[in-house]
């Protein structure tokens, strides 16, 4: 395996143990399991859960549906609000899968009632909180989306789907946990007026750490295919279960600073961070490679900068002399979605 550039390492093994876990989170709630692929991007990695049952998926774009549609994935949500930009793309691919769009506007919905030449199942997308995108729960304009499904032969109203983000920046299960009970509330309310409609749930902390998902019908989950850094200070994984890593060549050292220059910066690690503990800023975590996987982090050794091609590790003085230029080191992403993205095109599953 020659790294001469920046390289995500994927490694086989903690995927597959991670997808067996949230499998099983599935199945224990009942729950339909679609995970999110936007993380992993990969035909190889869609494979990985195919040889575990998995067959339907959820995806972020047109295109990103239709690079899996390629790989035979024929049961598609396209879990963004639809781009009606892309009308003529959606309806090539809904002729060769089922696919499920999302929206959260009746222009969007009556616009594709009267412009689809293939059945779509449309899900409404519920804000919960975040305030992203998504309609409030008591909103007019769920009646008025819902009314043009019925009326219409080529868009079935599936039901309603949400993502909290918020739980992206809480402060462990307690706050995930009372994030996702106000979020059943919300649901509560639609499910008195629609019983019958697909209730969906995603997001990787609170399907990581809830102990009760079962009010949903689907989980939706993706980051935890590989989890990270950031995952790791929520509490939704393990340093273990971080299944990638950045392999980065050194190019420079600067004993004076404590610092290794590396071959990686924003535009291979992308400009995440988190403002960790003793008031510093931190870009992801040194990892020393050995026989191609990764050992702990490195007790000190973090990415404290990146500009675009550059980055720079405050590295331990006794940890300095370890290194040289033309060594390669590796780095656990601070969000392994940006990260798998910028490098989806340099990268081995090991």
């Amino acid at each position: 395996m020659g790294i001469s550039k920046p390289t995500l390492l994927i490694d086989r093994e903690k995927v597959a143990l991670n997808i067996d876990k949230m499998i099983k989170t599935a199945a224990e709630a009942g729950c339909i399991f679609r995970p999110h692929f936007k993380t992993h991007q990969s035909k190889e990695v869609g494979k990985i859960f195919r040889k575990k049952g998995v067959k339907q998926i959820t995806v972020s774009s047109v295109s990103m549906a239709e690079y899996f549609a390629e790989d035979g994935w024929n049961d598609i949500t396209i879990a963004f609000p639809c781009n009606i930009l892309e009308i003529d793309s959606i309806n090539n691919l809904a002729k060769e899968v089922e696919l499920q769009l999302m929206t959260d506007s009746a222009f969007t919905a009556d616009f594709l009632s009267k412009n689809l030449t293939s059945n779509c199942g449309l899900f409404i997308k519920i804000d919960v909180g975040y305030n992203r995108s998504g309609l409030k729960y008591n909103t007019p304009e769920i009646d008025e989306i819902i009314k043009l499904c019925e009326y219409n032969n080529n868009l079935t109203f599936k039901g309603f789907l949400t993502h909290d983000g918020r739980n992206y920046s809480a402060k462990g299960k307690v706050e995930i946990e009372n994030n996702l009970a106000e979020a059943i509330e919300i649901f509560k309310h639609l499910k008195q007026k629609y019983p019958e409609a697909i209730y969906s749930w995603g997001d990787t902390p609170s399907c990581s750490l809830s102990d009760d998902l079962s009010f949903f019908d689907e989980l939706r989950p993706g980051n935890f295919v590989y989890y990270d850094v950031m995952q790791y200070h929520i509490g939704s994984c393990t340093l273990d279960e971080v299944s990638v890593a950045a392999a980065c060549p050194v190019v420079s050292i600067n004993k004076s600073r404590n610092e290794i220059v590396i071959y990686g910066g924003a535009v291979h690690l992308s400009k995440e961070f988190i403002a960790a503990d003793n008031s510093f800023t931190l870009f992801g975590y040194a990892v020393k490679l050995e026989n191609n996987k990764w050992t702990n982090p490195i007790n000190g050794a973090y990415v404290s900068r990146l500009s675009q091609e550059h980055g720079i590790i405050n590295m331990p003085e006794a940890e300095l002399d370890n290194f040289k230029p033309g060594n390669i080191i590796g780095i656990l992403p601070i969000h392994s979605c940006l990260t798998a993205d910028l490098l989806k095109n340099e990268y081995f599953l090991i």
